[in-house]
């Protein structure tokens, strides 16, 4: 039998950042419980800033009855001479019976001891207590808190617990508050709790009581509101979607309303204002004719008539945020983009300073200027010696993340070479999965250097990331330099730029640098993982090269006739298992006997001998020689007694093999 069951756990305002990272979790942790708890079935999460919804239109009333079978040590080893030894007592202490219950059972290696129980379910209402407070102690916000005398802690205090099955209450207590059939409205509804009498009665109370329980509806009805907003006033809101997942979670009767700031804090660049509005007050940025304009858009949770005063005091609030924004600009202007302050400022203990940074920085950047033919090499060194400087303005100070950005401007106003200017702005490009990347190879280079030396000075000190752990974001580092060697199509040679600048970071391992970044290219190339083995056993540490090995090769491998090929390489992998293919293998001609053998040997010169515009090209003219390597293994036999022919027929096919290790070692493919 099921009956609906309704539990809301009633907190003060849950802090919405903290709370929608662990969102993502939330049911699946409630899941494992019911699960655990032989009561698994669908229910429903919802959310507001005060209250913690698991909603179950059938839950069973009790468990279902099971059976439980245990499995003991083998008979004789529990018992000696008829009699029990410790094996079969401590077998029937575990079941919970005496020896004398306890049967034999032969699974097909003898007889073992053997025990079975029927368990009657248990009644659900006496489990819940216990399940509710397992839930509510594995939800992991990041910070927990303590009130009143309580020595447990949680992210936020627990005002209410309603735990109702059917309309019975639930007797369980959480955090010392006992299950009652109560909950909160809207604050300006009222502070005075209401009562309910079951489910359905609790959803209607709560819309009657000012609290829209379900986020997919507030999120919905903000969305309306501001499709609305913009058609009145001829405008586009700027939806940021974590902001409005954030709004979305610390509102229970959200209204979206339009206010406005003085015009003269335009001057701004836009991301301050932008940033400033989001971070400090959760507004939404309004543009006007495709610049941004003095307005914002601001999610109310009141509950009232006249928002008037709600907008004025939005307003009010905003104005010193921006005036304080406008003072650090100014100021930042009047002082000038300097780097000598970044003497004092440590990068990373052991690293020296963010200076020292820098001028590690520019040796890097001199190499791949160097490797890659640019002109602008003073351009490069000013470039990245002045990437760092915005670190010590007042507006970064406040904004961190406008790092790089705020660069951009202040190299602007004081003239840099535009070059200069937006190579500071795009330095730590890429930032994330889907970022945009440096839009040319000047700001490649000033990108490159800084997530080289990231990795280099990091490792040499042991700052290595480890499981889930990254914090100085070393395999965003690395995914980075991939993606700019791609899309610029530079060719970036890990082990040769290690070779050439490990000096300058003492006690950096070579090996265990490379086999992380490998380890990373098997997270961003989305290919079988066995055709980036074969191309990385090629030799090749060359990313943009690895990248193009890869796009080439994969597509053969994904083809349906490729376990065609698969045989074929096999018997190719035979035969060079005894050669060693790493030296030079030459061909007598002289002593090519068979038809086979000499057609197979001339296709392979052509193909050797031949200028390929793409590796595709290549590749494609090394698998087309399958028809005569199959003639020559079905014609020719390799072991002939005469010993020099021997080898020259295991040489030609070692050439073969050595002609697709170029590009990518077959043997290691697996399909």
């Amino acid at each position: 039998m099921n009956k609906p069951l309704l539990i809301e756990i009633g907190v003060e305002e849950l802090p919405a950042i903290p709370f929608l990272n662990e969102l993502p979790n939330i049911e699946k942790k409630w899941s494992d419980i019911l699960e655990k708890n032989r009561l698994l079935c669908d229910f429903d999460f919802f959310y507001t800033p005060r209250r913690l919804v698991l909603w179950h239109r059938e839950f069973q009333i009790k468990q279902e009855d099971s059976t439980v079978e245990q499995f003991g040590a083998p008979v004789k080893i529990a018992y000696k001479d008829g009699v029990p030894t410790g094996a079969a007592i401590s077998f029937a202490a575990k079941c919970g019976v005496d020896v004398s219950a306890l049967d034999k059972i032969d699974l097909g290696k003898g007889k073992v001891l053997y025990f079975k129980q029927e368990v009657v379910g248990t009644v659900s209402k006496n489990l819940l207590n216990d399940m509710v407070n397992e839930f509510v102690h594995s939800l992991n916000f990041g910070k927990s808190m303590r009130w009143a005398s309580r020595t447990d802690s949680f992210i936020r205090p627990i005002r209410s617990l309603s735990i109702i099955l059917g309309e019975e209450i639930v007797d369980a207590e959480l955090f010392g508050v006992k299950s009652s059939n109560f909950s909160f409205a809207h604050r300006m509804v009222s502070y005075e709790p209401f009562t309910y009498s079951f489910a359905g009665d609790y959803f209607c109370k709560l819309d009657k009581n000012g609290v829209i329980l379900y986020p997919d509806e507030r999120r919905k009805i903000i969305l309306e509101q501001m499709k609305n907003i913009e058609q009145r006033h001829n405008i586009k809101i700027e939806i940021d979607t974590e902001l409005l997942e954030e709004v979305v979670a610390i509102t229970e009767y959200p209204t979206a309303l339009i206010g406005k700031f003085d015009e003269e804090f335009l001057e701004l660049p836009e991301e301050v204002i932008v940033t400033s509005m989001k971070e400090n007050q959760r507004y939404f940025a309004v543009y006007k004719d495709g610049k941004l304009s003095n307005n914002f858009i601001v999610v109310s949770n009141a509950k009232t008539d006249d928002f008037g005063y709600i907008i004025a005091g939005n307003e009010k609030v905003l104005r010193p945020r921006l005036a304080d924004a406008m003072f650090f600009y100014k100021n930042d202007i009047r002082n000038g983009l300097s780097n000598e302050g970044l003497k004092k400022l440590v990068f990373v203990e052991g690293l020296g300073s963010m200076y020292d940074k820098c001028e590690r920085e520019a040796k890097i950047a001199a190499y791949l200027a160097d490797t890659f033919e640019i002109k602008e090499k003073e351009l490069i060194q000013r470039a990245v010696m002045l990437s760092k400087a915005d670190l010590m303005s007042e507006m970064v100070y406040e904004f961190t993340e406008l790092q790089g950005l705020m660069g951009y401007y202040y190299a602007k106003i004081a003239k840099e070479n535009d070059l200069v200017s937006l190579s500071l702005k795009e330095q730590y490009l890429p930032t994330g999965e889907d970022s945009e990347l440096p839009s040319n190879i000047f700001s490649s280079i000033v990108a490159l250097s800084n997530k080289l030396d990231n990795l280099m000075a990091l490792f040499s000190v042991g700052k290595i990331p480890t499981g889930s752990k990254d914090p100085f974001g070393l395999r965003r580092a690395a995914a980075g330099i991939v993606k700019i060697a791609i899309e610029h199509k530079l060719s970036i040679d890990l082990s040769k730029i290690i070779d050439e600048l490990a000096h300058n970071y003492k006690n950096l391992d070579k090996k265990v640098l490379i086999e992380f970044f490998n380890e990373r290219l098997f997270k961003i190339f989305e290919v079988n993982p066995t055709v980036l083995k074969a191309v990385l056993a090629s030799g090749e540490t060359d990313i943009y090269k690895i990248s193009q090995k890869i796009c080439a090769l994969n597509p053969i491998v994904q083809s349906d006739n490729f376990k065609d090929y698969v045989a074929t390489f096999k018997r190719v992998a035979n035969i060079i298992k005894d050669i060693d293919t790493s030296v030079k293998l030459t061909i007598d001609e002289d002593l090519l006997e068979n038809k086979e053998e000499k057609e197979l040997y001339t296709k392979f010169h052509e193909a050797q001998f031949k200028k390929y515009i793409t590796v595709d090209e290549e590749l494609e003219a090394l698998f087309a020689l399958k028809p005569q390597l199959d003639n020559f293994f079905d014609n020719v036999f390799v072991n002939h007694e005469d010993e020099k022919i021997k080898t020259n027929r295991k040489n030609l096919i070692g050439l073969v093999y050595q002609g697709f290790r170029k590009i990518a070692d077959i043997k290691e493919i697996t399909i």
